[in-house]
């Protein structure tokens, strides 16, 4: 797998639960450093290609960060984790959940993201500004 210069997070670009998420981590994200791709564009399904991932079944955001890749609850760790400060705090401690109950917890989210969130006909459009986050 290539080391990829900065962290990047695939995510649901039609799920408006995933849209928040991603909003959450512009504004958290201080640095910027964190950059971001819907699973459905070009650049998603490229990259899940590149990491023998599903290219259509989008249950799982998937993290990508230098030389690895998580998915499920150890993605959301890993972002926590990244983002520093109270949130890698968090997350630290988070870790001490056993792996297989916090999948759980994240599985039944995402299989039941589009009916508590809803769901967008179309992927975000991000501002100017925030766009050169935003792989192509």
């Amino acid at each position: 797998m290539d080391n990829y210069k900065h962290p990047i997070l695939l995510f649901d670009g039609v799920c408006h639960f995933c849209d928040g998420a991603v909003q959450f981590l512009i504004r958290h994200d201080k640095k910027g450093v964190i950059k971001f791709a819907p699973l459905q564009s070009t650049t998603g399904q490229k990259l899940l290609r590149d990491l023998q991932l599903s290219t259509i079944d989008f249950d799982s955001l998937v993290f990508i960060s230098t030389d690895r890749y998580y998915t499920k609850s150890t993605a959301v760790l890993k972002i926590g984790y990244h983002l520093g400060g109270k949130w890698r705090l968090l997350s630290t401690i988070l870790t001490c959940i056993p792996r297989p109950l916090c999948d759980i917890i994240y599985r039944n989210v995402a299989k039941n993201r589009y009916k508590w969130f809803g769901q967008k006909d179309q992927c975000m459009i991000p501002s100017p500004e925030i766009r050169k986050r935003f792989l192509t």
